[in-house]
């Protein structure tokens, strides 16, 4: 079943369309990442589906509701997580999870999201004492402790060192534990590969590819990229026959690029075995997701 569902999805500011016909489904317990180039649509339309901006035309369900109309029982049941909030810098963790934990008919225990954000010892803390990436998870603990079925993470991650952000994909992989549905945005290729079950790439106002960080854009089928090293006195002519343009005879290193490298691996290691050479660095590499997604946005950076 999917817990959002968008068709024909259109927002125009005048003549100037900011999404241009839009389709987009994403099921009940998925996470689905949406990248694209500042300018190309994908804020406003995750704040159509937030429903925080009216849309021109289209039709657009979160949850079952409209979310233009749905009101206080829409909000109640989705989580916002933008890349800042103002917190009350005097009031300690706990005080303002229990805050926010009253506004809504059903709420996580305070102790229970605390331990989901990895905020134990800083229970008692003022937020005004956290650490940047200490305050992130407090932001991301207030948009769950309403127990919404939807969560909204704009930019979870921005301004992280590495550490705090392998911690953030672990809170993120905790909450898909708990059968949340996810929407995010993110400018990390290597974050939408290693969270996403499914990402969709928006350029110009509309989707360009959709489908598993695995495979979208053709990536699978992608041609591989084959990288060894010879020894010097390897000669072109030496090479079985698919590797032999690309042999670079200033260093021994070999490049060649294939749409069927199981069977030039095949020839290459074959020929290795036969006169007893060891392949120094021999690699084998599909397109990255990073490379698709230049590829199809033109090389325009995320934002």
């Amino acid at each position: 079943m999917n817990a959002i569902a968008v068709s024909g999805l259109e927002k125009f500011y005048g003549d100037l369309a900011a999404v241009g016909g839009i389709d987009l489904t994403v099921a009940e317990g998925e996470v689905f990442a949406l990248l694209g180039p500042n300018g190309a649509g994908k804020s406003t339309t995750v704040e159509i589906l937030e429903g925080h901006r009216r849309r021109t035309r289209g039709s657009v369900e979160v949850l079952g509701f409209d979310p233009e109309t749905g009101g206080r029982s829409f909000r109640e049941r989705i989580g916002i997580v933008l890349q800042q909030t103002a917190l009350e810098p005097e009031l300690e963790v706990a005080e303002i999870l229990a805050t926010y934990a009253a506004i809504y008919p059903r709420s996580l225990p305070v102790d229970e999201v605390v331990e989901i954000v990895g905020l134990q010892e800083k229970r008692r803390a003022r937020v005004k004492t956290l650490s940047g990436g200490q305050q992130r998870r407090l932001e991301l603990a207030l948009g769950i402790i309403g127990d919404p079925d939807v969560i909204f993470l704009d930019e979870p991650t921005t301004g992280f060192d590495p550490s705090a952000r392998r911690q953030a994909w672990s809170l993120i992989d905790n909450l898909r534990q708990l059968g949340k549905t996810i929407l995010l945005t993110t400018h990390y290729m290597d974050e939408a590969q290693n969270l996403a079950d499914r990402v969709a790439v928006i350029a110009g106002g509309v989707i360009v590819a959709e489908g598993t960080p695995a495979d979208i854009g053709g990536r699978a089928e992608g041609e591989a990229t084959i990288r060894f090293r010879v020894g010097r006195d390897v000669a072109g002519e030496d090479l079985p026959p698919v590797a032999r343009a690309g042999l670079d005879e200033s260093d021994g290193q070999v490049t060649l690029e294939t749409s069927t490298p199981t069977e030039a691996l095949n020839e290459i290691t074959s020929w290795a075995m036969e006169r007893g050479l060891e392949l120094e660095g021999l690699t084998v590499e599909r397109p990255t997701l990073e490379d698709i997604y230049l590829r199809l946005t033109g090389g325009g950076g995320d934002g």
